[in-house]
């Protein structure tokens, strides 16, 4: 028996060197939301996240970080810049929300504000210390301008970020992460002040084991949409 062949992506291109696949739902979008890949990987580990976004009723796109994929350039300083160009292909009008893995998690946290995103989602969110010193000892495989995107990390503290957000945070993290430390997101969990936000720490696991999980990805795809629905003054139907 023949297993089903998942439905593609409505689009896949490259806008302003990134390049992106776009998944869009039948009928008007919830929401939109900006799915954002860890250090080497790439947005094909996340369209298991997307067709689940499609499904809700919420538009979502996937894109290479510079130094990533198919994108072009090093990676650097304009991370966030990033994510606000490709949010530009979601539908028009729609509340945004972010969601991110490892160092997706932390750019998500940073662009949130900049977005002004009805929900940030952040899967064990890698500190910028913990990033800078991987970025300096070699440990990463992706293509980077490592002065730039070391001052960038430097320059902008998770801590900070969440304490400044006005969108609700949802935070996951495995107790027994071997890269990202738990206790990451349990410090972080107390400063994110927004109604709606929340942690989940998995007992067990690993640092990739919450990312496909598919009870938690459903629960971060409820998150977005609940909060795309108040933002945009829908009645809440899930």
């Amino acid at each position: 028996m023949r297993a089903p062949t998942p439905e593609p992506p409505a689009a896949v291109g490259v806008h302003a060197g990134l390049a992106y696949t776009l998944w869009l739902p039948l009928g008007e979008p919830v929401g939109g939301v900006v799915t954002i890949h860890g250090a080497s990987s790439c947005k094909e580990n996340h369209h298991d996240f997307a067709r689940a976004c499609r499904q809700a009723g919420l538009a979502a796109v996937a894109f290479d970080q510079r130094g990533h994929g198919d994108s072009a350039d090093p990676l650097d300083g304009r991370v966030v810049e990033d994510v606000l160009t490709i949010a530009e292909l979601l539908p028009a009008g729609v509340p945004r929300a972010v969601r991110g893995s490892s160092m997706g998690g932390y750019v998500a946290i940073q662009a949130a504000g900049p977005l002004g995103a009805a929900a940030a989602v952040a899967i064990c969110p890698a500190p910028g210390d913990l990033l800078a010193a991987g970025l300096r000892s070699g440990r990463f495989t992706f293509a980077a301008d490592t002065p730039a995107l070391a001052a960038f990390l430097e320059a902008h503290d998770l801590r900070d970020a969440v304490a400044a957000l006005t969108a609700p945070l949802f935070l996951l993290h495995a107790e027994a992460d071997e890269q990202v430390p738990v206790e990451v997101s349990r410090e972080l969990a107390p400063l994110a002040r927004a109604p709606g936000s929340r942690l989940i720490v998995t007992p067990g696991g690993h640092h990739r084991s919450i990312q496909h999980d598919p009870e938690l990805l459903g629960f971060s795809v409820r998150f977005i949409e609940k909060a795309c629905r108040a933002t945009k003054g829908s009645p809440l139907t899930r």
